[in-house]
This record gives structure tokens, C-alpha cells and sequence, in this order.
């Protein structure tokens, strides 16, 4: 039994090592594949068809300010101000539970952040499990803490699904509008972003239902009224954006 936990340390204590050097390494290096990437084009040979696989990395400071605005507003907007995990959302949430249990369920599938979703899409596998659970918790800790908000963001709209085989912002300005990112127009990205919580259902060519235009109008607004923090204001704006959500707890 002692030598069985002596291992058990020792085996978790190199995968502990090894997660805090493979985010670290990361923090400096181009995303080039995901595992949701491999799980698509496994997908694709299953049904016979030649695997699809359209991404390109590109720097941040090379994505339309525009872009990355909308992710803020549509996916999650209080990533500026949070730690990670949205504990302002989850306390609202909470609230909910008591008020509209049936809502409330609907409305938890929603609580994921920028972080998680990118911790998820570069670290783990797909799948509905408490372990994977877990582990894009852990990772969003460390991507957190060894990346930061910019990273976070640059490998979020390199690496998120945007259409069939399509992956990050070059793809899906080249594949879906024919253009450089820097081109797009602002109609064009609230497009594109509006279809990311099902991109391979939705095509933002073609947005006709009436929830996907309600989406897109309410990300259009907020592109108008929102401006993504340049580098050299990150800071100063994001401890504003925290003093904020502190308050808005306790309301």
C-alpha cells in the first residue's frame, strides 16, 4: 500500500510538473492544432468524405479590434474582469435557481468563459465528463495565470470552430467572405460571431432566424458602444471592469 501511494505522488506530481511546462511553453508558441482540429477530420473520414482543416495563425495585434469586441460581447462580457471562472454570472445564476428552476437550466449551459472554452479547446478533449470538467478548470487556472487576457484571447480566435472545417479569424475571413481579416466589415464579424455557439449548424452567410438576428443585432450594439482594451490600457481598464463586477455582487 506505501509503495502504491509513493507512486500515486510521484506520477501526480510529473504530470503536475509537465501541465505547468506545457502552458508555459505554449504562452510563447503559435497554436497550430486543436484536438477538436483531429476529432473533425476523424469525423469527416467516417463519412467518407476528404478531411477539411482551413487555419492559419495570426497575431493578435493582426485581428480587427471589431473581432475581438464581439467575442467580449457575445461569449462572455465579463472576460475582462474575471479571474477565469465568471463568479458574477454564477451568483445571478444562483439567484435564478430559486426564482425559475427551468431557466436556470437553460441558462447554465451559458457559464462558460472565454478562458474555459479556450483551456478546453487546446488542452482537452471533447465530451460531456466531471474529469474533463475538472481539468479545464485546472488548466484555466494556468492559462490564467502564465498567459494572461491577451494570450487568452489571441489563441481563443485562432483556434475557435467558425464553420465547417474552418478555425480562427484568417480561416473564416478567407473561406466565408474572400478577404483579409483586417477587411471584414463590422456586419461581416457580427456575422461570423454570432454563429459560434453552433457553427456547424448555422452559416453566417446566410442568418435568417429570428434568434440568430436578435443575437446579431445585440452584438452589433455592443461593438458600437464597446472598444476591446489596446495592450498599453489593458490593465488600467481591466481593474476598473473589476471594481465593477465587485459591485455588482453585492447589489
Amino acid at each position: 500500500m506505501e509503495l502504491f501511494l509513493l507512486i500515486l505522488k510521484w506520477v501526480l506530481l510529473t504530470l503536475f510538473a509537465f501541465s505547468i511546462v506545457q502552458v508555459i511553453v505554449m504562452r510563447w508558441i503559435p497554436v497550430q492544432w486543436t484536438p477538436l482540429m483531429k476529432v473533425r477530420c476523424r469525423q469527416q473520414r467516417k463519412r467518407g468524405e476528404q478531411p477539411r482543416l482551413h487555419h492559419q495563425w495570426i497575431p493578435l495585434q493582426d485581428i480587427p479590434n471589431d473581432f475581438k469586441t464581439a467575442v467580449w460581447v457575445a461569449e462572455d462580457g465579463h472576460f475582462i474582469s474575471h479571474f477565469g471562472f465568471d463568479i458574477v454570472k454564477t451568483f445571478q445564476h444562483i439567484k435564478l435557481f430559486f426564482i425559475d428552476k427551468e431557466g436556470f437550466r437553460q441558462a447554465f449551459a451559458g457559464l462558460s468563459t472565454i478562458s474555459q472554452q479556450t483551456a478546453k479547446n487546446v488542452f482537452l478533449w471533447s465530451g460531456k465528463s466531471l474529469l474533463r470538467k475538472a481539468l479545464e478548470c485546472y488548466y484555466t487556472i494556468l492559462i490564467e495565470l502564465f498567459w494572461g487576457k491577451q494570450r487568452i484571447m489571441e489563441v481563443y480566435l485562432n483556434s475557435i470552430e467558425m464553420g465547417d472545417g474552418i478555425y480562427g479569424v484568417y480561416a473564416a475571413a478567407k473561406e466565408h467572405y474572400h478577404c483579409e481579416p483586417d477587411e471584414l466589415t463590422r456586419e461581416q464579424i457580427a456575422n461570423i460571431v454570432t454563429c459560434l455557439p453552433n457553427p456547424l449548424r448555422y452559416h453566417c452567410t446566410n442568418i435568417e432566424a429570428p434568434s440568430l438576428l436578435k443575437s446579431k443585432e445585440r452584438i452589433l450594439m455592443g461593438m458600437e458602444g464597446l472598444h476591446f482594451p489596446e495592450p498599453h490600457e489593458f490593465h488600467k481598464v481591466q481593474w476598473r471592469h473589476r471594481l465593477n463586477a465587485i459591485q455588482r455582487i453585492f447589489k
